[in-house]
């Protein structure tokens, strides 16, 4: 079809100018004039000149999750939104397999699985679309037996605009413009043009069956030295026992939530590296290093975890493993069968959020630093939803060839934090972006790096930045905020140099997209 542009007096504006962060747009007059709705790569050129000829700022939504205010202030703009170029239909006599950067991975999974059987390594969250998720080095359960879902991308559609203001398709593989698919591999949206669609020569093949399962320590009574113990606990073993590859089809997540929640939960997934979960040693082994710590077996996921990482209906089996109850399921029926079940974060809800990429297992003072936060309390503000994500890392994701392939360059992390707030109330803004902030800055207030990089993760012994897909304003009163996401080597000006050669009057452009 034609582009349809939607404008302010359509029903449909208020909806399609916003994403799931509720924050943004701040303002009534921070939103952009105009929706263009794409079919197509020859839809989004057209668009794009449309808009540049205009003098309208453009912005680009898939799936509408955007951390930060990227797309959803734009004054007076314009938003192009590729969310109806989805699907998986592969073209005739191309790639063998291809996704729409509209796909969301709700849809992905079921389709890719009855197409050959295979998947892409990415997200637990089914309304994210491929767009802004491949881009931007997403990874998901699957992560640390396949790697990161860039690491797999052959080729890409992208629309660049040059310096005349002249739309262009591009093919982008290692033939043609590989400077470009290497940039869109890993490096985030919003920077050198607007990619339509991703193309894969292969995919790994789905599991078979994995195994599902959740522990939980409450947190009454909850003493700072058991707190460490259990963290310890967690993250010695991703250091140590979980660099063995027989390990990597494990993959877990402990939600650190806030006292106020009332527990602790720590979720597992499992499936051996054969895609079968026939030997469950692994994961007894993995449980069974919990048991003087005293969890409480459980089959849901606590609804500070669940409302980023959302748990599927039940329909396995029930097991019984180190003494917990997990549940065995087909994969495919883990994935929510399409993804309509797999709920994302509400769309009235506020969110903050940081980052962090950890290469060594939790101290005693870093575990103090948690407890001490995950404790506190703040008159007015509900800090119930507030939690830290650390999700097991490495394996397949710390290849070393794929940092001259890819842009994602956190290539020897064990864990990767994700801090989020979470709350309705307008009026808890300063409150909870305050709570956040304050917790982050002491957490890394001994930078191993040096002092001029103290109140961060820089690169270092112990860390290795942030996640661009988790993106935060807040890094930028650093001026190596860039290094901080990319790394301290080649891998900036390199992008630096794509930037200029394809987006030469910086036209994609936000706070923290790459400087040409």
């Amino acid at each position: 079809m034609a582009i349809e542009t939607v404008l302010r007096e359509d029903v449909r504006f208020d909806r399609l100018s916003r994403g799931q962060n509720a924050r943004f747009p701040a303002t009534e007059n921070d939103r952009a004039s105009r929706i263009a709705l794409c079919d197509s790569s020859e839809d989004v050129a057209e668009a794009l000149e449309r808009f540049v000829h205009a003098g309208l700022r453009p912005t680009v939504r898939a799936g509408g999750h955007c951390y930060e205010d990227f797309v959803d202030n734009n004054p007076q703009g314009a938003i192009i939104d590729v969310s109806l170029i989805a699907g998986t239909a592969p073209e005739p006599n191309g790639p063998k397999y291809r996704l729409g950067a509209g796909t969301t991975l709700g849809r992905a999974y079921p389709e890719l699985y009855k197409r050959d059987l295979v998947t892409i390594p990415g997200g637990t969250c089914g309304p994210v679309g491929a767009g802004g998720h491949i881009s931007g080095a997403g990874y998901g359960l699957l992560s640390r037996l396949h790697g990161v879902t860039p690491d797999w991308v052959t080729a890409v559609d992208v629309v660049t605009i040059d310096h005349a203001g002249k739309a262009r398709i591009r093919r982008a593989d290692k033939k043609n413009d590989a400077d470009l698919l290497r940039a869109c591999r890993g490096a985030g949206g919003g920077n050198f043009g607007i990619v339509t669609h991703f193309h894969f020569d292969t995919l790994p093949k789905a599991p078979t069956e994995v195994v599902k399962g959740s522990v939980s320590f409450g947190w009454e009574g909850m003493t700072e030295e058991r707190f460490a113990r259990i963290l310890f606990l967690f993250s010695n073993y991703w250091e140590t026992r979980g660099r063995d590859p027989e390990t990597w089809g494990l993959f877990s997540i402990f939600n650190l939530s806030h006292r106020s929640s009332g527990r602790l939960t720590m979720s597992v997934t499992f499936s051996n590296p054969d895609g079968t979960v026939k030997d469950m040693k692994v994961l007894d082994e993995y449980l069974s290093i919990f048991e003087e710590c005293k969890p409480v077996s459980e089959l849901t996921v606590h609804p500070a975890m669940a409302e980023h990482h959302p748990e599927v209906p039940a329909t396995g089996t029930n097991l019984c493993v180190a003494t917990h109850t997990v549940q065995k399921m087909a994969w495919i029926d883990s994935q929510g069968g399409g993804g309509g079940r797999n709920g994302g974060p509400a769309m009235d809800s506020r969110h903050k959020y940081k980052s962090t990429y950890m290469k060594r297992s939790f101290s005693r003072d870093e575990a103090a630093c948690f407890y001490k936060h995950l404790n506190r309390t703040i008159p007015g503000v509900d800090l119930s939803r507030n939690t830290v994500l650390a999700d097991s890392f490495g394996g397949a994701v710390n290849k070393r060839q794929m940092l001259e392939e890819t842009s994602s360059a956190q290539r020897s992390s064990i864990l990767k934090l994700q801090f989020i707030a979470t709350w309705n109330d307008a009026a808890q803004d300063a409150g909870q972006i305050g709570w956040m902030r304050d917790f982050y800055t002491e957490l890394y207030s001994v930078s191993t790096a040096g002092a001029k990089y103290s109140g961060t993760p820089f690169w270092s012994d112990r860390y290795e930045g942030c996640y661009m897909n988790y993106p935060d304003v807040d890094m930028l009163r650093y001026e190596f905020w860039p290094q901080l996401y990319y790394g301290p080597g080649e891998l900036y000006p390199f992008l630096q140099s794509v930037k200029r050669k394809y987006d030469p009057n910086n036209v994609f452009h936000h706070a923290m997209s790459i400087r040409g």
